[in-house]
């Protein structure tokens, strides 16, 4: 007996099967997920520290170092690797795949704490640390521009509206983004005006921090009624510095613009980023873990095609689609 007699001695049996299959491959092929590499979920964990003005030597030893000790000590450590910049101390930690990312979570949250001791006592804020999947490549690439705007402003919507829209999406994941522009008020003191005035740096950088924040001021009682204060004294432009007194000297005050050149800028104008040789936002597009590439991103291009940005600038000439 060979194997094809029963399908010859049955043949609507046998159709039968062949139609089945047919339809069963069909449903299959339906389902299949479209991805250039497999889905697989890497534990790793990405921690960030910022020291704005320090040197890659100075965040290596004084914050990259310290917290490296203390990571190395966590179980189930695949790998370690560190990126030391102008300011910069980026931290990869790459563990073993049956372990649980939440709980290595609280294993790196508890080694920064341990930690925060050693480290510098000017950071403006602590290590932050988020999870992150180097399978995970961006899937789509929007690069934002406009020809009258100031780039400041472009990359305000992108961050606070477009990003934002993007993200809500269905199967989008998370929306980064490259080439920050954010607004900044710079401050560049002229060394022989300060010399002439007895004044230093750290003078000048207490007197910026001491008058501008915003902190409660309390409020008014009275007989019957009670009004509570309610004033900013935050400064958000380089004409609302100028005239900021530092100190008094030889009956006369001094002001930050007469010892300084103050202008309206960026947060870090060595960070840039380009749309062929114009320059642009660029916002990097991630899916959710298994969710379909192309209907994705023919979701993302719907949204920009539809113009699902009412509040856009009407002088944004262009949401450049990459792939």
């Amino acid at each position: 007996m060979s194997i094809s007699e029963p399908f010859i001695r049955r043949p609507v049996a046998t159709t039968l099967l062949m139609v089945g299959l047919f339809l069963a491959g069909i449903t299959g092929y339906r389902t299949l997920p479209v991805a250039a590499l497999p889905q697989v979920d890497y534990p790793t964990i990405v921690v960030a520290t910022q020291l704005p003005g320090a040197s890659a030597d100075t965040m290596a030893s004084s914050v990259t170092t310290p917290l490296e000790r203390q990571f190395g000590q966590m179980p189930s450590l695949a790998s370690m690797t560190s990126i030391s910049s102008l300011g910069s101390s980026l931290i990869t930690l790459q563990f073993t795949l049956d372990r649980d990312i939440d709980a290595a979570e609280q294993d790196v949250q508890a080694a920064i704490n341990a930690a925060s001791n050693l480290l510098p006592r000017t950071l403006p804020a602590p290590p932050i640390y988020n999870k992150a999947n180097p399978a995970d490549t961006p899937i789509l690439t929007l690069a934002v521009s406009s020809n009258t705007l100031p780039l400041s402003q472009v990359d305000d919507f992108a961050d606070s509206v477009l990003a934002q829209k993007i993200a809500q999406v269905k199967d989008v994941g998370i929306v980064t983004k490259g080439g920050s522009q954010k607004p900044a008020v710079r401050i560049r003191v002229d060394p022989q005006a300060l010399a002439g005035t007895g004044l230093t740096l750290e003078d000048i950088r207490n007197a910026i921090a001491a008058a501008n924040i915003d902190a409660p001021k309390g409020d008014i009682d009275g007989p019957s009624q009670d009004w509570a204060l309610e004033t900013n004294d935050q400064l958000d432009s380089a004409a609302g510095f100028r005239p900021l007194v530092i100190a008094a000297r030889n009956g006369s005050v001094v002001r930050l613009g007469e010892i300084a050149d103050v202008v309206d800028g960026v947060e870090n104008e060595q960070l840039a980023a380009w749309a062929g040789n114009k320059r642009a936002t660029i916002l990097y597009v991630q899916r959710q873990p298994g969710a379909n590439i192309i209907e994705v991103v023919d979701r993302v291009k719907e949204l920009i095609k539809y113009k699902g940005f009412q509040v856009a600038p009407a002088e944004l000439e262009s949401i450049l689609v990459v792939q």
